[in-house]
């Protein structure tokens, strides 16, 4: 009778409960600073670009090389992720602003 009534208590917590609160995972994000490069400069200009390049990568991880699916997911974050990177780049090399950093953040699907 005692186990009974110990059941009957555990199942009447566990029914107040949620199985598993589930949050969204938060989209991983690099700063690309440029504050040391002079972006009216060709040269420092395509050296942001690549600090971006590198960020876009670091943002989209990596797949295993058994994993096709995973490869194919990695390159659409990268070509997302770099597109919406590009115009924050295009912004700030044409203004050649040196004061804001670049947020680089995976794009969601």
């Amino acid at each position: 009778m005692k186990t009974l009534s110990i059941l009957a208590a555990l199942a009447a917590v566990s029914i107040g409960q949620p199985a598993l609160a589930q949050n969204a995972p938060a989209r991983p994000s690099v700063t690309v600073a440029h504050a040391d490069l002079d972006l009216a400069n060709e040269r420092d200009a395509k050296t942001l670009e690549r600090r971006v390049w590198r960020a876009v990568v670091a943002v989209c991880g990596a797949a295993s090389d058994f994993d096709l699916a995973g490869k194919n997911d990695v390159r659409q974050c990268q070509r997302d992720t770099l597109r919406a990177a590009s115009t924050q780049t295009d912004v700030v090399i044409a203004s050649a602003s040196r004061s804001e950093p670049i947020r680089i953040s995976a794009v969601e699907r």
